[in-house]
């Protein structure tokens, strides 16, 4: 008998004239572990929500929920609780105490369950995630990573037999998310957790997952091993750009067989084109502007008198007319960075210039008119109006003005829009204001790969167009694929800057897998394409 099974689910919000979910119909196992990929505003998180009956959304349904054999209604709260967890895309949307131990305490508590049981369930699950270290810390003063790890141990907890999660690394940085994955396989794999997850990072999901799921326009269009899926979305690139980066490579070069998913495998298929002919892409000269936009002298800025440092001497310049990537883990001073060359924060010290200018010479406003404008990681708190057609109304722009689409969207609240979308709303109002510098704080979180893609032509417009855009991201691959030059940030400095040539291949894990799949056997690859190319190079005797 299956876990879960939905036969024929469709669903549709209140007032809502398309629905969110058509005829869904699909079976879970007990011990599987799936993933759920599609576009932003797919329907992946409605369809999660739907599982868990505490989450489900208003609005009206047609089609049955069964989980082990029972009507998902008729689950009593205790088992609905205690059999099916839940772990948010926001960590900070689930953590409700102040303390860690608390927080992990906090399930057992409301279940009843007895408090020397309750204690041995959370000692076994923070030594399990290794969490013995910030157990009595303040769940305030966690990383991202961290936050994310706690949810899912504090899930863990109440000993569920499905867990269910929404997108969970979209703002961790990639050391944190590939530990996160691995966390959550471990869950599969050692304690046979049945698993459903749905991501936009697929490079270190699908690899371990036992099937993967592709929703589009509110239906699931495949469902099955991941090999055969991926397989099938040939003449999808829409969807394929999205999927492991091996098993893209295995697609631009038209090869036969199983299709490949890890690093590992893609390191096999690039060396049966290479061998031993060490092909290389020609370097791309690329002078940094002399002017400068944006620059950051010894810059040095804590929260309060006692905290500690976060930004430690920043160093770093930005040229006009330049696309900038910052990258690095959370807590390294990124977000910082920009609060503060916004003048959101003020250092204690150093100098902070904005086109040759202190900020302190920019007055009454000034730097904000038609000169400085930042897109914040929360983009909910950009919005004030009932539908998007009125919010950009306010800012004085039309959807015509704006350099991609999302007419689609102007009749809908702002947040009832998928994260992917709401991204775009927020960033039409910010490009409202006619920035010279645009500031942009994570700016794919919750993108599909196929909206990135349109996002890095939307930024490369911009930047054409005279505009300096400077983003904070935890996507190497989106950074790779737009940057001018990228910058690591760590413990609040900037340790390097360069090119994508020169920064990625230097990197073992702040990189690209396609990196990753050809260091040693090819110079000047930073991209699948270019991995690719390479390929052929090799094939041709170039």
């Amino acid at each position: 008998m299956a876990l879960v099974q939905v036969s024929g689910l469709s669903f549709r919000y209140s007032g809502a004239e398309k629905a969110a979910l058509s005829d869904i119909s699909l079976s879970l196992e007990k011990g599987e572990f799936a993933v759920l990929c599609g576009s932003s505003g797919s329907g992946k998180s409605t369809l999660l929500r739907m599982l868990k009956r505490e989450l489900t959304p208003l609005g009206d349904k047609t089609g049955e929920i069964l989980y082990s054999g029972r009507p998902l209604e008729e689950l009593t709260e205790r088992e609905s609780a205690a059999s099916v967890g839940f772990v948010m895309q926001k960590p900070e949307q689930q953590i409700v105490t102040d303390k860690v131990w608390h927080e992990l305490a906090f399930g057992a508590e409301n279940l009843g369950i007895p408090r020397d049981k309750a204690a041995r369930r959370i000692a076994e699950t923070a030594s399990w995630f290794g969490i013995g270290e910030w157990y009595e810390r303040d769940t305030a003063k966690l990383s991202g990573g961290q936050k994310q790890l706690l949810n899912l141990a504090s899930v863990l907890v109440m000993q569920p037999e499905l867990v269910i999660l929404d997108e969970p690394t979209a703002q961790l940085d990639p050391i944190a998310a590939s530990e996160f994955i691995t966390a959550v396989r471990r869950l599969n794999q050692e304690l046979g957790i049945t698993i459903l997850m749905a991501e936009h990072r697929l490079e270190e999901a699908v690899p371990g997952c036992d099937r993967l799921l592709v929703m589009e326009n509110g239906r699931l269009i495949a469902d099955g091993a991941p090999g055969e899926v991926i397989g099938g979305l040939r003449d999808r690139p829409e969807l394929l750009c999205g999927m492991p980066a091996a098993a893209r490579l295995h697609t631009l070069l038209g090869a036969k067989g199983e299709c490949p998913l890890t690093v590992r495998e893609g390191r096999d298929l690039a060396a049966s084109y290479i061998g031993d002919k060490r092909p290389s892409l020609p370097a791309v000269e690329y002078t940094v502007p002399e002017e400068k936009a944006l620059e950051f002298d010894d810059v040095f800025f804590r929260y309060s008198r006692t905290s500690p440092d976060v930004l430690k001497g920043l160093d770093l310049s930005i040229g006009r007319g330049e696309l900038f990537c910052i990258l690095g883990g959370n807590g390294s001073g990124k977000t910082t960075a920009l609060s503060s060359a916004c003048a959101l924060v003020k250092p204690y010290s150093g100098t902070i210039r904005v086109f040759g200018k202190k900020l302190k010479e920019y007055r009454n406003q000034s730097l904000y008119r038609e000169c400085l404008a930042l897109l914040p990681q929360d983009v909910q708190t950009v919005f004030l109006r009932s539908t998007v057609r009125e919010e950009l109304k306010d800012a004085g722009i039309t959807a015509q003005e704006l350099p991609f689409d999302i007419t689609h969207l102007l009749d809908m609240h702002p947040y009832d829009l998928s994260g992917g979308e709401q991204q775009l709303a927020a960033l039409a109002k910010v490009l409202a204001q006619k920035p010279k510098l645009l500031l942009l704080d994570e700016p794919t979180k919750g993108l599909d790969a196929a909206a990135k893609e349109n996002m890095i032509k939307v930024l490369r417009s911009l930047r054409d167009s005279g505009v300096t855009v400077v983003t904070v991201t935890h996507d190497v691959e989106f950074a790779a694929g737009c940057a001018d030059r990228c910058a690591l940030f760590f413990n609040g400095r900037a340790v390097s800057v360069g090119t994508p040539a020169e920064f990625f291949p230097e990197n073992s894990f702040y990189t690209t897998a396609a990196v990753r799949m050809t260091r040693g056997m090819a110079d000047g690859v930073v991209t699948v394409s270019d991995a690719a190319e390479v390929c052929r190079m090799a094939g041709e005797g170039v």
